[in-house]
């Protein structure tokens, strides 16, 4: 019988290349992770794992049972944490993953509710972009992932439950003695010949992308995921940039300014999580936090107008 403790450690190995860095990861030691391979190997009735030098690398058959691995673990978690609630052990506990504006932004209010509402119910937060937060919720390694993506939804979220949040606006943002300052909407084409301030890598993409269209390629002069480091460049006058709206909520720059830009580009802000974790109490309690925070009037919309950034 294939043991729910050995898909984790095999999955671990999958991770790392080794049952040295696996025991690692897992808090256990080499000898463990390597008998647990050979357990599981023996129910499984063929070899899982082959050596190549000093790694591990899946064979064919290791590589179906972890494709499956993150499914089956995210269902049993599931499971522990319905029965639970439902026998009334515990309220819950929920794995978060959110990228930095909305950590800073959005979740606070959330789980400050989930907490007044829900006090015996923890949370645990972990700071991850997509796509890499999504990797984590389909490994099993979180419960809820929040993420954004631009453009028209596509498929690559099919398998999973999406909770639509709200809308974010990109806005640009130039020093305050630049030309183009005291203008409330500016074409994207007219900061084609400026030195650029770029976000995270994602963001970075997008940015490109919207640029070309307008005829130009941006020069990126600098380029961190630190959204307080892009204002402060810009607020030195290093560059201009284009970050989300939300992005700008929790930071007092100075010497910056934002302006609309045309086109208008936008993200979507959703919360992700597996069908089978949708079920369980917790999960859905923290979804229905996070959407009731996602409507609050302060959170960043498409209408909302051009502001200073004063300090």
């Amino acid at each position: 019988m294939i043991e729910a403790r050995h898909l984790r450690v095999l999955r671990a190995v999958a991770a790392t290349g080794s049952f040295s860095a696996a025991a690692r990861d897992l808090g256990c030691t080499q000898p463990a992770v390597s008998q647990q391979m050979k357990a599981l190997e023996g129910s499984a009735g063929t070899p899982l794992l082959i050596r190549t030098g000093r790694e591990m690398r899946l064979t064919q058959a290791g590589e179906a049972l972890v494709r499956h691995a993150s499914g089956i673990l995210a269902g049993l978690t599931a499971a522990e944490e319905e029965i639970a609630a439902i026998a009334g052990l515990r309220a819950g506990r929920v794995r978060l993953v959110s990228f930095p504006s909305a950590s800073s932004t959005l979740v606070p209010a959330a789980l400050a509710a989930l907490r007044a509402a829900h006090p015996g119910t923890r949370v645990s937060l972990v700071d991850a972009e997509p796509p890499r937060s999504v990797e984590m919720l389909r490994d099993g390694d979180c419960d809820i992932a929040l993420a954004f993506r631009y453009g028209p939804s596509g498929s690559e979220w099919d398998d999973l439950t999406v909770r639509p949040l709200f809308t974010d606006r990109l806005v640009g943002l130039v020093p305050e003695g630049h030309r183009l300052a005291a203008e409330e909407t500016v074409a994207i084409g007219d900061l084609g010949d400026e030195p650029w301030i770029a976000g995270c890598p994602r963001c970075r993409r997008q940015l490109v992308d919207v640029c070309e269209e307008a005829g130009f390629t941006p020069r990126i002069d600098f380029a961190t995921d630190d959204y307080p480091a892009v204002i402060g460049l810009v607020g030195a006058g290093l560059g201009v940039a284009v970050l989300p709206e939300l992005a700008l909520d929790s930071v007092r720059p100075r010497g910056a300014r934002t302006v609309t830009v045309e086109p208008p580009v936008r993200r979507e802000i959703v919360a992700l999580t597996l069908p089978d974790l949708a079920q369980v109490p917790a999960v859905a309690a923290t979804l229905d936090e996070l959407s009731r925070a996602s409507a609050d009037p302060l959170t960043p919309s498409t209408n909302s107008p051009a502001r200073p950034l004063t300090h």
